[in-house]
């Protein structure tokens, strides 16, 4: 066994990148490779890629992955090394037609066997964008890193300039024509890149296991909507794998998604697509476990610390590909805000089939889509704890059609609409609820429920709004859990829960505390070292209301499935820490994600500036 390990080790390379390399050279440190894809065709599982500070403007299509946590194939940036990875190209040569109107004549060619602009964005659930009302090119150009409106005529481009700059592209047999407005510059000495790649690090072939990528820029890539039933191709993603790792990284301007934790295509398998509808999409999961869906196979993978931002889809998105996974310590903002696309499960993270996640610890903001985190579909299992949400244009947080169990606990919803609740089987533990919880009856659909801890399907179910729980939760925004008295509130569960500025309970409250005349001011600010929280606080609310920490054997089991709350790996949960991890009081734990504060007045800082 020694003589083995040894020569697995020794077998273990590094290979490293440099614009300055050769892709004929070594790829020693001395003798690096031109080019990321070249090590990629020769890394084997426990082999590390090394990629040295520079603009890499190439897709990473990975042809095999590590076979084990252990035995890894890692790619990434030199410590200290900003390595950029663009799904772009630069283009010069543009000449000047009029007022500030430009035009780009290139060769077919120039794309090799995929042109962005004549591939038009469209799929399963789609909509036509009210804003433009045109469908769009996945292609784009960008003008010193930021990308200019598609236009829906030729016109539009030809005439002067307005708020906002415009494109528009004319594929023809051989050609390909690009009109630009560059107001006030000279395109041929700023750099201006247009969208050549469909992505920038995604897999041809599903079933490539085990890889990290880890402290990559990674911009610019001609994404198609990752529809919930197709092949999911985002900037970065898994394609129906196992085990993969994906921190540290930036990832921007992709025109769909950024990443994708997602599934297979169908047709490329010989399987014909299901209608799209309801129906479709369970025959589709059906499908799925057929093609390996399940824990030993897909999914576990971990996303974490990583910047995601303007991505007119999705900062992350999986359907089915993402079960088990852990997602953390993200930000994820300014996604769907150009209005260039619109339909369902556009959002900050988008999950179908959330089997056992964990959305921990992210930040996500200034999201125009359906919601901030969407789960929607199967979320057995799934956590969504310790995350911060503001500024979302509709909803912080949307479950749908869920049986349960999930948890939603120690999270600051500050939106206008905190939760859209269109499921049963939650649970909601010391969140701050400072907007709307809007309630959404769901009678026609039927969604599977699944064995605790995995993806066979036990059965078929509609889903009944009578198993809902709000534990040691703080209201400050309209209405509070009164809506509930209107929709089926006989088995909804409220312990503990405190109601201030007006907010109301429900009827079936019990242990409540309301303080309608306190205004707590809360307030979210963003200071040099990060986001800031300011609230008025009152000690009495500990005082005058005695709580209890909510554990698994308080929350009992979720009613369609007859599962317990507990943690993926079956033990019991105890919220007995706050959102920043502080222990809580355990006689009597304070309202709201935050463990007992001293005072009338809390600052605290709830997101740092990296």
């Amino acid at each position: 066994m020694v003589i083995i390990l040894a020569a697995c080790s020794i077998q273990a390379a590094e290979y490293h990148i440099s614009p300055k390399g050769l892709d004929s050279n070594t790829g020693s440190k001395s003798k690096p490779f031109k080019t990321i894809s070249a090590a990629a065709h020769i890394a084997q599982p426990g082999d590390v890629i090394t990629v040295h500070k520079g603009v890499y403007r190439e897709r990473v299509n990975p042809p095999r992955g590590g076979t084990s946590d252990e035995k890894r194939i890692v790619y990434q940036a030199a410590p200290g090394e900003k390595a950029v990875i663009k799904g772009s190209e630069v283009v010069t040569g543009w000449e000047k037609v009029q007022n500030d109107t430009w035009k780009v004549v290139l060769p077919n060619s120039f794309f090799g066997d995929f042109n962005p602009y004549s591939d038009v964005i469209g799929g399963e659930w789609y909509l036509t964008p009210r804003k433009h009302r045109f469908d769009h090119l996945t292609g784009m150009v960008y003008l010193n890193g930021e990308w200019i409106d598609e236009a829906k005529t030729l016109e539009q481009v030809l005439a002067p300039t307005g708020e906002r700059l415009c494109w528009k592209a004319k594929v023809e047999d051989n050609t390909t024509t690009i009109w630009a407005q560059f107001k006030g510059v000279d395109p041929n000495k700023e750099l201006v890149e247009i969208n050549v790649r469909q992505s920038v690090f995604y897999p041809d072939q599903p079933g490539m296991n085990y890889i990290t990528v880890r402290g990559f820029t990674m911009r610019q890539a001609a994404t198609p909507w990752s529809g919930a039933m197709s092949e999911q191709i985002g900037l970065i993603g898994t394609h129906w794998s196992k085990g993969w790792i994906i921190e540290d990284n930036v990832i921007s301007h992709s025109m769909n998604t950024g990443i994708t934790l997602g599934r297979y295509d169908l047709p490329k398998r010989g399987v014909a697509m299901p209608e799209v509808s309801a129906p479709g999409f369970v025959k589709s999961c059906e499908l799925a476990l057929e093609h390996g869906w399940s824990k030993e196979h897909i999914g576990s993978h971990v996303v974490r610390n990583n910047h995601i931002s303007h991505c007119e889809k999705n900062g992350i998105h999986g359907s089915l590909g993402g079960i088990f996974s852990t997602i953390e310590g993200n930000t994820i903002c300014d996604i769907t805000v150009q209005g260039w696309i619109d339909g369902h499960d556009t959002g900050g993270l988008k999950l179908l089939g959330s089997h056992d996640v964990i959305i921990r610890n992210n930040h996500i903001y200034r999201t125009h889509g359906r919601a901030g985190i969407w789960i929607d579909w199967m979320a057995q299992g799934a956590r969504v704890t310790g995350n911060l949400l503001h500024d979302n244009r509709k909803w912080d947080l949307f479950v749908e059609v869920n049986h349960g169990p999930f948890l939603v606990d120690n999270n600051i919803f500050l939106s206008k609409v905190n939760l859209l609740e269109a499921s049963g089987g939650g649970a909601y533990a010391h969140n701050l609820f400072t907007g709307i919880i809007k309630l959404r009856e769901e009678l026609e659909r039927e969604t599977p429920y699944h064995k605790p801890h995995s993806t066979k399907i036990l059965g078929m179910s509609k889903v009944i709004g009578d198993d809902e729980r709000f534990y040691n939760n703080l209201f400050t925004g309209k209405d509070g859990l009164s809506g509930y008295n209107k929709w089926k509130p006989d088995h909804l569960q409220a312990v503990g829960n405190v109601y201030l500025a007006g907010t109301k309970p429900s009827l079936k409250d019990q242990g409540e505390l309301i303080d309608k005349g306190f205004k707590p001011g809360v307030k979210l600010s963003r200071k040099d070292d990060g986001w800031w929280l300011e609230m008025a606080i009152n000690p009495a609310w500990e005082l005058k209301s005695k709580r209890e920490i909510v554990t698994t054997e308080t929350l009992g089991n979720a009613k369609i499935p007859d599962a317990p709350f507990e943690n993926p790996d079956g033990t019991p949960y105890r919220l007995d820490a706050d959102y920043f991890g502080k222990k809580r009081n355990t006689e009597n734990p304070a309202p709201g994600p935050f463990a007992a504060q001293s005072g009338k007045k809390i600052q605290i800082k709830v997101w740092p500036d990296n």
